[in-house]
């Protein structure tokens, strides 16, 4: 009997963060107040689908349809220390890091349209924000909101990172 091949799934895997003057106390030897970039959740925590399309249209992964909104941007070198560690355990099953400020979401057009096409149906024109759907991606929204009003929207930003 010939051997099934098994097929592997993409997931995303990250961070919000937060750039503030704050000292983490999660961090031993965290004791100066600098402007920096620190962890506020991990994404798990608020996004746990898997669709194709949303990785691509935001960051250039899988689906294919729109122009992404922030592909090959690599891991940022300014990262927090605990969004490097979790990186830098995952790298090396990982690939295609990425970023993105709630600024450049805020400011993305989401009515812009792709187009996708299913084997034997006709080529359908879809949105952005329904590609990036709210049941799947409000979660994420809504926190980076609220900390984009408290920090402001260029001081929050996605820290993403894939695997097979």
């Amino acid at each position: 009997m010939p051997a099934m091949l098994g097929f592997m799934g993409t997931d995303i895997h990250g961070f919000i963060e937060v750039r503030n003057s704050y000292i983490d106390s999660s961090e031993p030897d965290d004791d100066e107040l600098l402007f920096r970039w620190h962890p506020a959740m991990a994404l798990n925590h608020v996004y746990s689908s898997r669709s194709y399309e949303a990785f691509g249209c935001l960051f250039g992964v899988r689906g294919r349809s729109f122009e992404p909104l922030a592909a090959q941007r690599g891991f940022p070198r300014d990262a927090s220390r605990a969004v490097t560690r979790a990186f830098e355990w995952e790298r090396e099953d990982s690939h295609s890091p990425s970023w993105i400020s709630w600024a450049e979401l805020e400011g993305a057009d989401w009515e812009s349209t792709g187009s996708f096409r299913v084997p034997s149906e006709p080529e359908t024109l879809l949105t952005r924000r329904q590609v990036v759907r709210d049941e799947e991606w409000g979660d994420v929204w809504s926190v980076m909101t609220v900390l984009a009003r408290r920090h402001g929207a260029e001081n929050v930003r996605l820290v993403v990172w894939f695997d097979n």
